[in-house]
């Protein structure tokens, strides 16, 4: 039987931290003059993964 091979998308948005997984914060790419700084700090940080969304990356990046 092949190996499984990772979904590369999901590889390069997804970092897998003590049994969770992190992502990036949507809305930081442009248009950013008529947000606040308070609010660019917070979509700075990584986010964690929502539980209903879990197995379906770790399908995808091919973790048990």
């Amino acid at each position: 039987m092949p190996k499984m091979k990772t979904n590369k998308g999901a590889h390069k948005r997804f970092k897998s931290a003590k049994n969770r997984l992190k992502r990036g914060s949507a809305f930081r790419s442009h248009i950013l003059t008529k947000k606040s700084q308070k609010r660019k700090r917070g979509l700075k940080e990584p986010q964690s993964v929502n539980k209903a969304d879990m197995s379906n990356i770790k399908l995808l990046l091919c973790q048990k």
